[in-house]
This record gives C-alpha cells, sequence and structure tokens, in this order.
C-alpha cells in the first residue's frame, strides 16, 4: 500500500465523488483514479465505497478504515516536516512587539534595519497593547517592543518620537466641520476618557485638561483605541488619541487637530537591558534611522 492510495482514498471519502476529487483535488484521469481506488480496495480485501443515488459513499469498512487512513497522512506530513527540520541548522528567534496600530508605520524600518540579519533568523512579529507590551518585555516573551514608556524593571526605553493627540469626533458632529478644536469647545460633550490600563495615554490626557483648565468628565471610560473608535461613532461623543490612530479610522468618525500646542505622548523602543541577543545588539547600534524614516516624520508632524 502507498502514501498516493491513502490520499486518493480520503479525496474522494471527503469529496463524495470520483469527478469532483479527480479534477479538483488531484488533478488526475477519473478513470486512473477508479483504478486507483480498486486496487486499495484489493489489498485491503474489502469493499471501501458503493455508488448511490447521492453519488460515492464509505461501506462500514470504508468508515473505518477513513479515521486510520487521514491519521497515517498526518504521521506521515509530520515526518517530513520532522526531517527538514533536522536538515536545517537552527535559527536564532528575534521577536518583535507593536503597540496596535503602530506596525503600520514601524514594521518596514525594522525589517530595512535588519535586512541583512532577516535571512539568518526565525522573525516573529506580534501586536498587543502597551501594557500587555511592557509585560512580554519583562518576561522575555519579546525581544523589543515599540510602546509607550511603561515602568517596569529591567526594561530600558529609548524614545524615538513624540505623538501630538487629536480630537476624534462622529463625522456629523458640529465640530467637524471646524479645520482645528478649540479644547474648550469639548465642555459639556459626552466624552470618552481612559481607564487606568492605558495608564500613561490617561495621565498625558489628564495632565493636558488640567493645565488649560479644561472641565471633563468622562462618560464612558475605554481601555484601548478600538473602543473609543467605537463609542465615537455609537454615542457621538468626543475622544483625544494619538495621530497614529487616524488611518484606521472608518468613514464615520474623523479626526481634528487641537488648536494651539496639542499634548504629545512618547513613543518608545523598550527592551531588556540583559538581553544578551545579537540581533538586538545589531538593532540597537542602528536604532538612529528610525528617526529619519517617514513614520517618524507623520508622528512628529
Amino acid at each position: 500500500m502507498e502514501l498516493r492510495h491513502l490520499r486518493y482514498f480520503v479525496a474522494v471519502a471527503e469529496e463524495g465523488s470520483l469527478t469532483v476529487a479527480a479534477e479538483k483535488r488531484l488533478h488526475t484521469a477519473q478513470p486512473s483514479l477508479s483504478r486507483q481506488l480498486r486496487d486499495l480496495e484489493r489489498e485491503v480485501g474489502a469493499q471501501l465505497f458503493t455508488r448511490g443515488a447521492r453519488g460515492i459513499e464509505l461501506t462500514p469498512a470504508g468508515r473505518a478504515f477513513l479515521d486510520h487512513a487521514r491519521l497515517a497522512l498526518g504521521q506521515a506530513a509530520e515526518a517530513i516536516q520532522a526531517a527538514r527540520r533536522a536538515a536545517r541548522p537552527a535559527k536564532a528567534i528575534f521577536s518583535v512587539g507593536f503597540l496596535t496600530g503602530q506596525e503600520v508605520d514601524w514594521l518596514p524600518h525594522v525589517t530595512n534595519i535588519l535586512r541583512n540579519e532577516l535571512p539568518k533568523i526565525e522573525f516573529k512579529v506580534t501586536s498587543l497593547y502597551s501594557p500587555d507590551l511592557a509585560e512580554a518585555l519583562q518576561t522575555g516573551e519579546i525581544d523589543l517592543g515599540f510602546l509607550r514608556v511603561e515602568p517596569k524593571p529591567d526594561v530600558a526605553y529609548q524614545v524615538i518620537a513624540q505623538e501630538p493627540l487629536v480630537a476624534i469626533l462622529s463625522s456629523d458632529h458640529p465640530l467637524a466641520r471646524e479645520a482645528e478644536v478649540d479644547p474648550h469647545d469639548l465642555e459639556g460633550e459626552a466624552f470618552v476618557g481612559f481607564s487606568d490600563v492605558p495608564h500613561v495615554l490617561r495621565a498625558v490626557v489628564d495632565d493636558y485638561l488640567r493645565r488649560n483648565g479644561i472641565d471633563l468628565q468622562p462618560s464612558h471610560r475605554i481601555d484601548n483605541f478600538a473602543m473609543g473608535i467605537s463609542l465615537v461613532a455609537s454615542t457621538r461623543g468626543v475622544a483625544l488619541l494619538p495621530t497614529y490612530v487616524e488611518p484606521l479610522l472608518p468613514w464615520s468618525v474623523v479626526s481634528r487637530p487641537l488648536k494651539g500646542t496639542p499634548p504629545t505622548i512618547d513613543l518608545a523602543i523598550g527592551y531588556r537591558a540583559d538581553n544578551q541577543s545579537p540581533i538586538l545588539k545589531v538593532f540597537l547600534e542602528r536604532a538612529g534611522q528610525l528617526a529619519a524614516g517617514p513614520a517618524g516624520a507623520r508622528t512628529k508632524r
């Protein structure tokens, strides 16, 4: 019995049709497929299929054979992968985490900085919210993070950009007609504030409102920007969010700059100072290139 016999059998059993299995899955002629299945039945010593009004159906022997055939094919595939892994030298793993939404701007710069190293490593990318990235850095789950400056033992930071905050409004909000929004005009509006989870962003917004003598009591508190955008769209409230969310806004929500000097929030690269990864060392030596890219220009406007 050969593996191809098992592949043919499983394909026909799953499709319930010789024609469909032959043409769409196996790319072989139907007469040839029929001969292969007859050969398989002779070797097994039992009839595996019957032809009925609804097409090909499995006999009780065929149903019993199917599970084992699938298992055998799966084990054969695993054996091939194991052999290939053993034949290749192990690659170093380098994991990078991005503040959700920031990978759009910054991932191309990371791959550009590491372009010579990428063929030699297993490069992993993840997207999380800032507190989760800081935790992943602290525990060693990722080597490098693009996040806020979250106080964590053993995690070092380099600020690479300062992002202005903008007013986020529903597209039919009266203030959306303005080129810029006076922050004092936000008083009296339903304000979408922040919970303690994005505490760095909450501190920046609270400080900005306090310095400008603006009293805004949140009608909702959010953990992340996606929740904020959804609430703005559904309640016609307002929120203050970093400019990096602008490309992610749906048609029903718009952003407007704040008049005067807007608040800003730092974006940093974070890493464990005791991380001995040679790839991290290469990246940090070239990290100065990050400020020169278009992402840096956009976030610093």
